[in-house]
């Protein structure tokens, strides 16, 4: 029979496999992903934040989910960079149950931002002459409060509570990136394949769900805008703003499907090695690249960027020689 001493510290694991005279490498690429969210993000957060012109239902939106995947990035890549630069593997359980809580709180509050979203642009193309009365800065505010504070928090607090009542084995190996209810479950000495397919279930729900009301909102918008002429400027500008969000919508939904489908297909089951570098990339590639979108696709908000840029650089005293 296993050991079923109980353990008051894990080990992160990391990339299973790979050889120790790349960890530097691999320390460094993460330093470097974490320190462009960091940028990146913080600068959507702040230039929505403090630009008046840009306190719209939309913009609003796009910060929370910003802050959200800055939020992601926080609680997860330092650890990353820490085991890989300075050797520290090993974190407390409870901190270990904190980050598996976060991780899945933080992308479920991502879910419901982009269903807001959708439902933001659908109301603004559809019903545009309603949308002033539907949507305005106060209800988005309570909306994207309600994703923080009770939908998405409830969604996992009860998964957490019932995980950290397991009976941990001698095993304190998490084989992977950070602490995900997957791999705290494999510590279990007993059976937890009902608290898995609770957390399974629970995690396909949100997801589908959300992109199920979200790719419906957008079949809408499709087709009132197939309605108007493509000659219109503003009609023009709507689909402009559609195919933005339905991009970011694919970086976080289409990776995340694909991992699901392949993890629960015994068919189509893949090495720790594989799935780890699934989970990097639809962790974090999303969160790099969906702010740089913003930046490049929303003339709102790469005009209030230049305009701070500018001042930055005025603001700098003449070099006298």
């Amino acid at each position: 029979m296993s050991n079923q001493t109980p353990i008051s510290e894990v080990t992160l694991v990391g990339f299973p496999g790979t050889p120790e005279y790349f960890d530097s490498s691999i320390s460094t690429i993460m330093f470097l992903v974490y320190i462009i969210s960091l940028v990146a993000n913080g600068s959507v957060v702040l230039l929505v934040v403090f630009s008046v012109h840009l306190h719209q239902p939309m913009y609003l939106i796009i910060a929370n989910l910003s802050a959200s995947d800055l939020l992601f990035d926080t609680v997860t890549l330092p650890k990353i960079i820490a085991k890989y630069w300075f050797g520290a593997a090993r974190m407390p359980f409870r901190a270990c149950l904190f980050q598996m809580f976060c991780v899945h709180c933080f992308g479920t509050v991502d879910s419901y931002l982009l269903l807001l979203m959708a439902v933001d642009r659908y109301v603004a193309i559809c019903h545009p002459l309603r949308y002033a009365a539907i949507v305005n800065i106060r209800m988005i505010l309570l909306a994207c409060g309600l994703c923080w504070v009770v939908l998405a928090p409830s969604t996992i607090i009860v998964i957490t509570a019932r995980i950290s009542q397991i009976v941990l084995c001698d095993r304190d190996k998490i084989n992977t990136l950070f602490c995900t209810h997957t791999a705290i479950s494999a510590l279990s000495c007993t059976d937890v394949s009902s608290l898995r397919a609770v957390a399974f279930t629970s995690a396909l729900v949100v997801l589908l769900a959300c992109l199920a009301l979200i790719i419906i909102s957008y079949i809408l918008i499709i087709r009132e805008i197939s309605r108007h002429s493509s000659r219109s400027e503003n009609w023009a500008k709507a689909f402009y703003t559609c195919t933005t969000h339905l991009l970011v919508i694919s970086l976080y939904y289409v990776p995340r499907i694909f991992v699901y489908i392949v993890t629960n297909t015994p068919l189509l089951k893949i090495q720790n090695e594989i799935n780890v570098l699934l989970l990097c990339l639809y962790s974090f590639v999303p969160h790099l690249a969906s702010p740089i979108i913003y930046f490049l696709r929303t003339k709102e908000i790469t005009e209030t960027l230049r305009k701070v840029l500018r001042k930055k650089v005025r603001s700098f005293p003449p070099l006298n020689y």
